[in-house]
Formats: structure tokens, C-alpha cells, sequence
């Protein structure tokens, strides 16, 4: 496999001030007329976590910088009255909501999870585990499936770091999740639909991946199940049957059950898709160590460079930024946070897939996306 490209932050860059990032573009500008949100800069946190010095020669910003940046925007997001996390903030930096939506608190715990651990200075990671353990006793409210899988991330890499090692609360919080989402695939999935609702819609492959997490965990063979064949499902739906390149579900009408004999909706396709299936499929292969799985995050990163509907890169050479999606007509030629970071991230998921791969669980069940 080659080298996945270096990691190019000046977009990012330009995409945040002393706030923290800005929600969208128009173009490669910042529009402030959408301010920021805790959904961008908690990634963002994660991705400037995971930045090496080499990362950002030549830039003004170091990433202990960076994430003093974000770290400060999700900080500053929790309620010090309800310890929930809001969202939306305007430009003038008062906050546009009381609470955030379940997948904001879902992904603020994920950044704290992350940060606890990998955060480059001791300072970053003790304020990170303060902060997630405030915020922790809100999550037993969230009761939707992203904002379940999101947690779980965040309590996986809570659980693997040193402030969090042998916490008996956060392991059964880990594992009332990672139930909840079990279940919940119980409950809806039957064998021509093996997923968890009747909409496959946005960030699809987050599912899959808490599930392969919490396997691995908790050594539940069950959820690694789970993760592996919905994730192969996923992948068999978005791979274009002509050329085998992926083929990421649109959210213009997506891909309904009540349809399921029709190809998904092909545009406009969403940088979030791709990089979520980047970093489940890495993750199956960490945990399998099986080449498909390598093969088949290799293939979805190239949706980024072009291997895709349109035969277009999406990653603008001049900023270094990720157009929004594949439309029709093309790409959309702005360069918002969430495109930006799911390509950042994306980088570094098959950046540390170069690691080696752990020993498998089990065997695994059949591929149906093996042909592709």
C-alpha cells in the first residue's frame, strides 16, 4: 500500500481564529455568518492531538497550540449549570442553545476520551479528563444511535488512558452502550436489511466501529460480529457495481429499506461518509489483521483523490483543504471544517494503520463485499 499523503494543515489554519474553527466556508474563506460548533471543534481536537511536529513546519500555530484552542472552545462548551454541552455558537461568541444536540454531547466526550490520553502536554490532558469526567453523568441521557456510538469511542479511549484506567463507572457506561446498540441491531435487522434503521443516512460507518471497539473491549465476540458484517454490508451498498471504486450514499434521498431493490442516492456524496468507513476499516484490520480489511480502507481513501462517481479529487491543492462533496455538477468548491477534518483524520487513520496489526479475536463471518 502507498504512503498515505502528508498531512497538510493550512486550511485548518485558515479555518480558525482565537475562538476556535469556524463551521463553514464559503469557498476557502470562513463564513462567520454560521460561527462555529462543538460537533467541528471537538474533532478537530482530535486531529490536533494526533498532529506531529513535522506536521506543521512553517506554520504559526505548533499543535500544542492548536489544541489549547479547541480544547479551550469544548471546555467553554460545557454548561457550568447542567454540565451538557451545547453546540451552536454565533460570532460574537454567545451561545445559540441551552443543550446541544445528542450527537454534540456524543462527540465532546469522544474529543475529552481522546484528549485525557493523547494530549501533548500534561496540563491538555488533566483539564481533558476533568472535564470528561463532569460531563460523563449527562450522557446517561442520550438516546439515539450515533450519539451511543460516538460515546463509546470516547469511553474506549478514556478506558486506555491513564486517567482512565480501572474507572468502574466509565466500564459501565462503556458497557450499557455498547447493549444498547447491540440490541438496537437485534431489534431492527433482518437478513436482506442488516443494519439499525430503516434510513442508512450520515456517518454511517460509526456504528460498526463502536461495536468492533466494544468487542474488542469487553471480548464480545457477539459485537465483534455485529461490526464486521454491517461494515462489509456497507460497504457492498456503496461500491459502484460497474468499477468497484466506493460509491458513498447521498444525502439526497439516501438509502431506504422500503427501496433497498434501487441503488442508493448517488449525490450529493459527503466527505463524513468516506472517512468513517476510512476508520472502520482500519480498525477491522487492527483487529482481525486481515488484508481485506487494509485493502478495503485503502480503497475508500481514495474517494478522496479521485477513485470516485466523478473522477474528481476533492483536495484542493492550493489550500490544501476538502471540498464539501460530490454534486452532479461536480464538487462543491467550499471548503467547510467537517469536510476538511474528515479528510485530516482520515490521513492519520491510514497513517497508523502502518502499525502492525494486533492477533484476531475469531474467525470472521462471511464478506459479502469480498468480491468487490
Amino acid at each position: 500500500m502507498p504512503d498515505p499523503p502528508r498531512i497538510d494543515a493550512r486550511q485548518l489554519l485558515a479555518m480558525t481564529d482565537d475562538t476556535g474553527l469556524f463551521q463553514h466556508a464559503r469557498l476557502a474563506q470562513p463564513d462567520p455568518q454560521h460561527g462555529y460548533c462543538v460537533d467541528d471543534n471537538a474533532r478537530a481536537l482530535i486531529a490536533a492531538v494526533r498532529f506531529r511536529a513535522e506536521d506543521l513546519i512553517g506554520l504559526p500555530l505548533t499543535a500544542e497550540q492548536l489544541v489549547n484552542r479547541y480544547l479551550m472552545f469544548v471546555s467553554y462548551a460545557v454548561s457550568p449549570d447542567t454540565q451538557r454541552i451545547r453546540n451552536f455558537m454565533g460570532y460574537d461568541r454567545r451561545w445559540l442553545e441551552p443543550i446541544g444536540s445528542n450527537d454534540a454531547q456524543g462527540r465532546a466526550l469522544w474529543a475529552l476520551g481522546v484528549a485525557a490520553g493523547e494530549a501533548p502536554l500534561a496540563h491538555q490532558r488533566a483539564l481533558s479528563a476533568q472535564l470528561f469526567r463532569s460531563a460523563l453523568p449527562g450522557t446517561a441521557k442520550l438516546d439515539s444511535l450515533r450519539s451511543w456510538a460516538f460515546l463509546i469511542l470516547g469511553l474506549d479511549a478514556w478506558l486506555g488512558s491513564e486517567p482512565g484506567r480501572g474507572d468502574d463507572a466509565a466500564t459501565a457506561r462503556f458497557q450499557q452502550h455498547a447493549e444498547r446498540l447491540a440490541a438496537s441491531y437485534h431489534a431492527f435487522t433482518e437478513p436482506a436489511w442488516p443494519w439499525w434503521e430503516p434510513t442508512v443516512t450520515y456517518d454511517n460507518a460509526r456504528l460498526p466501529l463502536a461495536l468492533l471497539l466494544a468487542g474488542r473491549r469487553l471480548q464480545r465476540t457477539d459485537y465483534t460480529d455485529i461490526g464486521l458484517q454491517t461494515l462489509a454490508w456497507l460497504l457492498q451498498v456503496q461500491t459502484d457495481p460497474e468499477h468497484g471504486h466506493l460509491s458513498v450514499i447521498g444525502n439526497d434521498g439516501w438509502y431506504r429499506r422500503d427501496r433497498a431493490d434501487e441503488r442508493p442516492a448517488r449525490y450529493d456524496q459527503q466527505p463524513l461518509e468516506a472517512a468513517a468507513l476510512v476508520e472502520a476499516c482500519t480498525t477491522a484490520y487492527r483487529v482481525t489483521g486481515e488484508q481485506r480489511w487494509r485493502d478495503h480502507a485503502t480503497r475508500c481513501f481514495a474517494w478522496f483523490l479521485g477513485d470516485n462517481d466523478q473522477h474528481l479529487s476533492l483536495i484542493h491543492p492550493e489550500t490544501g483543504g476538502c471540498q464539501d462533496g460530490l454534486t452532479p455538477h461536480g464538487v462543491n468548491r467550499n471548503q467547510g471544517a467537517e469536510s476538511l477534518l474528515a479528510y485530516l483524520m482520515s490521513v492519520q487513520a491510514m497513517a497508523a494503520m502502518q502499525a502492525p496489526a494486533t492477533q484476531p479475536l475469531q474467525a470472521e463471518p462471511s464478506d459479502p463485499s469480498a468480491a468487490t
